[in-house]
């Protein structure tokens, strides 16, 4: 399955998330493309079977400033039948916890995507390198049992 993984990051976690999750996925045989969202268009969008997008949470639940242009072309695109997935840190004394990932999953929703398992939220606070890794492989392994046509809906 092609993949594309378009992500912001502000202070770095997100962008050590996308490559992570792209190197789960190359391991398992998937062709993947990363791409930072300033750099992503939402008419590429169609070409791919798979889209992943990350974004860290912003205030008390907005996406970051460098997703918005993206996000805005994105709900624009009729992208019925893809399968899709979110991922971003946040901060655990916030109310809205990493809320830029449910932001994401309603928007790809609303575009017609198949959202494929429950986004993955990390605590920026708490979550070092290794932790950050564990979850992006456990976030994949999940993906491909949705492949596999085994996850649970």
């Amino acid at each position: 399955m092609n993949t594309i993984i378009i992500f912001s990051s502000m202070t770095g976690t997100t962008e050590q998330m996308a490559y992570a999750l792209a190197e789960q996925l190359v391991k398992s045989g998937e062709q993947v493309v990363v791409k930072d969202a300033f750099d992503a268009f939402g008419e590429e969008l169609p070409a791919y079977e798979r889209i992943l997008l990350g974004c860290p949470t912003w205030g008390d639940g907005d996406l970051s400033d460098e997703f918005i242009d993206f996000y805005e072309e994105m709900v624009q695109m009729n992208l019925t039948g893809k399968k899709a997935a979110a991922f971003g840190p946040g901060d655990s004394s916030y109310k809205h916890f990493a809320r830029a990932v449910d932001i994401l999953e309603d928007g790809l929703r609303a575009c017609g995507c198949d959202i494929i398992t429950n986004g993955l939220k990390v605590d920026s606070r708490s979550s070092d390198e290794q932790e950050i890794q564990t979850e992006c492989k456990w976030f994949v392994e999940r993906l491909m049992i949705e492949k596999m046509g085994c996850a649970k809906r």
